[in-house]
């Protein structure tokens, strides 16, 4: 393999030059994907094995919140060093938070396996699109991105009907250790290649130390908001203080008036830290409350994640194919009105409790509809800041736009759990009708962000 310096520009991707690279990056993107469909799949018999209610939500919170200091790190090293040892960095640590998930005894020990996941994957996925930028010529980079793209369809079509057959099988555990052994083959496919990639010329500049600690403040800050139940009648004041110390954190890793949603690249990177919050945060409650509440099985509940992923699939690709009929602005905001109405769907079967199958089916449905509201704003958004971005700083916006996303879905996700915790204590009803209420108020938030998000032919 080469690098794009001296790559000759007519090869293609699966050509002998770049196969190597292609397949294992394209491998490791699958399996990120896999992990995340095959966990939120597994969660309720996780949670319910270990007694870990109370920390639900924390397992995912811990996650995302981990990527933002794993994105900022490795993506920092990469860019002095090249992407062979930061990656290879990422996916040790990757794997030994699957190992570690694999033998957890208690909740505690498995919310700190997904800690490090998070680390892992935050690395990997910032050292793929370094990796894209130094191994893969210009040309050659959109059809890069489409088998990344891709590598999301199977792992959406069968990942949660497998890791429910796995999990109740052979037990949830194997569902992590089957993970692990893929990754590792994966990275020994890619590692060796990308470790004589050199960095590019004039990146030798040390990552500042004021980014790393802002990102350490972020994910200390989301953990603290999602533990904060565990701290009795003081979780409200542990909340509050934490939330104070995120909105510190954050605010240097974001564009300058992100969090006040001023018009253009700050309101299109504030949009898309809504919308991923918006999104996750309420499907991780879905397969527990179509398991646990409306006795669907485990395969049947998961099946709601496969439905709005071909949504989103299905949805991205009609955009790509709209492109500039569909203005870029439209975009955002018809895939927002559509979220909007998929999480107010299952915030109503939460409240109404209708059967189990009624609920099945309008779940699904209503998770469908928020999927394709995903795969017309998700690409948009990206399009957006790269149009927005100064020139020479496109880089910076993408890295602000996906530290967004998993601070975004992170913070919400630890804001849900601490009301399903608060709630569920009363009743189930109250915490799943009460915790998806709030999801329902993001959606709104999001919508009123993305009226201030406009494209290049609508700039004021």
């Amino acid at each position: 393999m080469t690098t794009s310096t001296t790559a000759t520009p007519t090869a293609g991707i699966f050509s002998r030059t770049y196969l190597i690279t292609t397949l294992g990056t394209t491998a490791l993107v699958f399996l990120s994907a896999f992990e995340s469909l095959a966990v939120t799949t597994v969660m309720p018999v996780v949670s319910a094995d270990l007694g870990g209610r109370g920390e639900y939500a924390t397992a995912f919170a811990a996650t995302l919140a981990a990527s933002v200091l794993g994105m900022v790190a490795a993506g920092g090293w990469a860019d002095r060093r090249g992407p062979g040892k930061p990656l290879l960095a990422a996916i040790t640590v990757f794997a030994a938070g699957l190992l570690a998930a694999s033998l957890a005894p208690t909740m505690e020990f498995f919310v700190a396996a997904r800690f490090l996941q998070g680390l892992g994957s935050g690395g990997i996925s910032v050292t793929l699109y370094v990796t894209v930028a130094l191994v893969f010529p210009p040309a050659l980079r959109p059809a890069v991105f489409g088998a990344f793209a891709s590598a999301w369809v199977l792992p959406s079509l069968v990942g949660p009907f497998l890791a429910a057959l796995v999990a109740q099988t052979f037990g949830w555990p194997w569902v992590f250790s089957g993970v692990l052994v893929l990754v590792l083959v994966a990275a020994s496919a890619v590692l060796p290649a990308l470790l004589r990639v050199p960095a590019a010329e004039g990146s030798r500049e040390p990552l500042p130390r004021s980014r790393f600690v802002a990102a350490t403040g972020v994910a200390v800050a989301v953990v603290a908001v999602s533990s904060a139940g565990a701290t009795g009648p003081w979780r409200w004041l542990v909340a509050a203080v934490a939330l104070g110390v995120l909105v510190v954190a954050v605010r240097p890793l974001l564009p300058s008036g992100t969090l006040t949603a001023h018009r253009g690249l700050p309101a299109t990177v504030l949009l898309r830290g809504l919308l991923a919050a918006t999104f996750f945060s309420t499907e991780v409650y879905l397969p527990l409350m179509l398991h646990e509440r409306f006795g669907l099985p485990l395969w049947l509940a998961g099946a709601t994640l496969t439905v709005a992923a071909i949504a989103w699939a299905s949805a991205s690709a009609v955009q790509g194919r709209l492109g500039p009929r569909l203005p870029h602005a439209r975009a955002v905001r018809i895939g927002t009105v559509l979220l909007l109405v998929g999480v107010v769907v299952q915030a109503v079967v939460a409240a109404v409790t209708p059967g189990d199958v009624v609920a099945g089916v309008a779940s699904a449905l209503g998770w469908a509809c928020a999927g394709a509201g995903m795969g017309l704003g998700f690409p948009r958004t990206t399009v957006l800041v790269l149009e927005q971005s100064p020139t020479g700083q496109e880089g910076a916006g993408s890295a602000a736009l996906t530290i967004s996303d998993a601070a975004g879905g992170g913070t919400a996700m630890a804001l849900t759990g601490l009301v399903f915790a608060a709630l569920g204590a009363v009743s189930a009803w109250a915490g799943f009708a009460g915790t998806l209420t709030v999801c329902v108020v993001f959606a709104v938030v999001a919508l009123l962000v993305a009226r201030r998000v406009h494209g290049s032919q609508e700039a004021h």
